[in-house]
């Protein structure tokens, strides 16, 4: 008998796959087969099911540092079953064998008397299969009807694991985790609506939101927070990440993939921004964390990351709002979307970030009026592109600095993110947390109410840098917007079948 060559498989389940489906569309098929199966979906690594009467098990054998699975048969018994072989196939599965009165067993006894009892449910599965060849591997988008409720996978395999994950790039699909058949069944038949992750890694923080999609398109907020771990820390001084930072901002970045697991995202995006656009040992800090979490960060241009942050801020100005521009202010940069509703006419991104001025002049501490008016000469110099722009008519708000000083100025114990979306704040209150931040050290500014404690270090600065861009804009005042890059990438990426600036997240 031939040897068989263990495959490396890759497979997920969703109602839609973004950028894939119209790859797979501009593709000529190999194949198309119909079927009808029953799988026996369970806890275990392993997978059951039966056609024509024939009883398949494979088991999980190993899982490689992508995610790629190997799975090996390890059995077929053919209906009705001898008492003797049903044994075996629970102590292929790992299960308990349960009390065998029958000296065989037909699909139909297995199923009603022995599988309950074991934690096997049964699933009657109906799949219509589209086959095609992608990279040398061998892939299929199937159409399943589970128990009557519809699904779709796409699966990709080969004997050639990087193989496989080149395929899976380039159809874009490689920020979706690599879900097993029972898993995925599981999910339609107990109706869980698709749930996604956005890991945004900035220069002062770690940003994490899991949107779960409604069925008529909106996104609800499952998980949504921010991990201080100042990557950009010492990178204006040596021009490069520095070792304790990126371990810091990798173990945030685990956490995180962990938790978005389970909570049962089907995939997970991560970005990266001006601190890796910067940093001269870019390669390597993408590595490092890809090494901790799993999760490789894509990093994103100053205009990509505009656009996407307008996607999302967006919603925060009035209806009738010709003119908007949008600002997002972190760590390492800002960037500056010029729009006239939903279409983007203008954007780019500058280096000016809170880290650098607050390192420069020393504005995690108290300073004088002479340091403070330095600081502010420098900024307003750096963000000399916003000269000559047009004065819109709505200003829009966005990041760290800006929701922590609306918070600030409502004196929000408790963060609550729906009643900062949408708030107006004007420049005389920015005024007044510059004065009162200026005469404060770090640990004083951790007792203002609404202030992260985190941030106490770099707060001066972000709303130095946010009362100069209003300065620039004209404006007396802006509204606020909760929403970033994270949101903007979740309504690229995993809208289903919809435009993706037409969406809301809810918050």
């Amino acid at each position: 008998m031939a040897e068989i060559v263990p495959r490396w498989e890759w497979r997920t389940f969703g109602d839609s796959f973004g950028v894939a489906e119209g790859r797979f569309a501009a593709m000529e098929p190999t194949g198309v087969q119909e079927s009808d199966e029953l799988y026996l979906v369970s806890d275990t690594n392993a997978n059951v099911k039966v056609r024509f009467d024939l009883m398949d098990v494979k088991v999980l054998v190993e899982t490689d540092a992508d995610g790629l699975e190997q799975w090996r048969p390890i059995m077929k018994a053919q209906f009705p079953v001898p008492q003797a072989e049903v044994g075996r196939i629970f102590e292929a599965l790992g299960i308990k064998t349960p009390a065998l009165s029958r000296d065989s067993y037909t699909l139909d006894q297995f199923t009603a008397e022995l599988a309950p009892g074991a934690g096997l449910r049964p699933v009657r599965v109906h799949k219509r299969r589209v086959r095609y060849k992608v990279g040398g591997c061998t892939s299929e988008v199937t159409d399943v009807l589970a128990d009557g409720i519809p699904t779709r996978t796409i699966a990709i395999e080969s004997e050639d694991a990087a193989a496989v994950v080149a395929a899976v790039k380039s159809m874009g699909l490689w920020d979706y985790l690599n879900t097993s058949y029972g898993k995925g069944l599981t999910a339609a038949i107990d109706h869980k609506l698709p749930r996604y992750a956005v890991i945004d890694v900035g220069t002062n923080s770690v940003k994490f939101h899991i949107g779960e999609r409604q069925p008529e398109g909106t996104w609800k907020r499952v998980v949504d927070r921010a991990e201080m771990s100042r990557l950009g820390e010492g990178l204006e001084e040596h021009g490069s990440i520095q070792p304790e930072p990126l371990l810091r901002t990798a173990n945030a970045v685990k956490l995180m993939v962990e938790e978005a697991k389970n909570q049962g995202a089907l995939a997970i995006s991560a970005v990266g921004t001006a601190v890796f656009r910067i940093a001269t040992n870019r390669a390597e800090a993408v590595t490092a964390i890809k090494q901790a979490s799993g999760v490789e960060v894509d990093v994103v241009s100053g205009e990509e990351e505009s656009r996407l942050a307008y996607l999302a801020a967006r919603s925060a100005a009035a209806d009738n709002a010709a003119s908007v521009v949008v600002f997002d202010t972190g760590g390492g940069s800002s960037q500056f979307t010029y729009g006239n509703g939903a279409d983007v006419v203008d954007r780019f991104s500058v280096n000016v970030g809170a880290v650098s001025y607050t390192e420069r002049y020393g504005l995690d501490k108290a300073v004088n009026p002479e340091v403070l008016g330095q600081a502010l000469t420098t900024i307003r110099s750096d963000l000399s592109d916003l000269e000559g722009k047009p004065r819109p008519d709505t200003v829009v708000g966005m990041g760290g600095a800006v929701t922590n000083m609306t918070a600030v100025s409502k004196h929000m114990g408790q963060y609550d993110p729906d009643a900062i979306q949408g708030s107006v704040l004007a420049k005389s209150e920015i005024e007044r947390q510059i004065d009162m931040y200026r005469s404060m050290s770090a640990d004083e500014r951790r007792s203002v109410d609404g202030l992260q404690p985190k941030r106490a270090e770099v707060i001066l600065a972000g709303a130095c840098i946010v009362k100069t861009i209003l300065d620039e804009l004209g404006s007396s005042s802006f509204t606020v917007s909760d929403r970033g890059l994270r949101h903007g990438v979740l309504l690229e990426r995993y809208s289903a079948n919809q435009s993706p600036a037409s969406q809301e997240v809810n918050r």
